[in-house]
């Protein structure tokens, strides 16, 4: 991992106007271009069928397993081109993925689970018993249920249990798939907070795509807005927050205040990225 104390100038990540497409005939990216740079949180936001999952597997190298594939632009770690890599070859090169819906081993202990994040490491035994204490010491709830099957851990505690693995394979890049899906909002905000931990402690990188634009974008440093396959709009968090096209459209409130869901529903301001 990376010090907490370098630059977050440098860019790790570079996605150049790809298009990806399923089946040979199903265009689902459209000339997806972002940038997440060293030691920083870089959201990516938008509703369900956007295309983040998607683009966060383009990043990874797990379209093929889906019958996808990048058919145009490239993707770029450490301004190296990396969009014919194996995933497991990205993973060694610092880049790994917690996928959508947790997808812990449920017949495995917690324990167990863990260790298999650490299985493309080669700097001994020591090393990693030291990382998986550092696993639990930010996420003691785990430590607690150690050796109990995962499959009997709750959704917040998988989640959890997904990220460290994560960890134990000593990232420099983690791309985090709407890590508050299903889970209460309490537990939302805990997760969160050890996201946020981990990137300014460990200086860990994270790309994260989220529904929750209201949450992702008090943690994140910068955004980019999907819909339908383009990114239609980014910038700093803080600007993104203060925008009115999301806050009507993605934040659920206007200038006279916060909306209900059918009135954000009718579109009355027009998506200026549509004129």
């Amino acid at each position: 991992m990376l010090d907490a104390a370098e630059s977050k100038t440098d860019t790790l990540l570079e996605v150049n106007n790809i298009e990806v497409i399923y089946n040979h005939v199903i265009l689902v990216l459209k000339g997806v271009s972002l940038s997440v740079p060293q030691g920083g949180i870089t959201a990516l936001l938008g509703g369900n069928g956007a295309g983040k999952t998607t683009t966060l597997k383009a990043i990874s190298n797990l379209l093929h397993s889906e019958r996808g594939e990048v058919t145009k632009g490239s993707i770029s770690y450490r301004g190296t081109e990396v969009q014919e890599l194996d995933p497991e070859a990205l993973v060694k090169r610092g880049v790994i993925q917690v996928m959508e819906g947790r997808h812990c081993f449920e017949h495995l202990t917690v324990e167990e689970n863990l260790m298999t994040g650490a299985y493309t490491r080669t700097d001994g035994a020591a090393a990693v018993a030291r990382d998986l204490e550092m696993v639990y010491d930010y996420f003691p709830r785990l430590k607690t249920r150690r050796s109990s099957q995962a499959g009997y851990t709750s959704g917040g505690e998988q989640q959890m249990c997904a990220i460290g693995r994560a960890l134990m394979s000593r990232p420099e890049m983690i791309l985090l798939d709407e890590p508050s899906m299903g889970l209460a909002p309490q537990l939302v905000e805990e997760i969160f907070e050890i996201v946020k931990s981990l990137n300014e402690k460990e200086g860990v990188s994270f790309l994260l795509a989220e529904q929750n634009t209201n949450v992702a974008l008090r943690y994140a440093h910068q955004g980019y807005i999907l819909e339908s396959g383009r990114i239609v709009m980014e910038g700093p968090a803080a600007e993104l927050r203060e925008n009115p096209d999301v806050k009507e459209f993605y934040l659920g409130m206007s200038e006279e205040g916060r909306k209900s869901f059918r009135d954000v529903r009718s579109y009355r301001r027009r998506k200026r990225w549509l004129a």
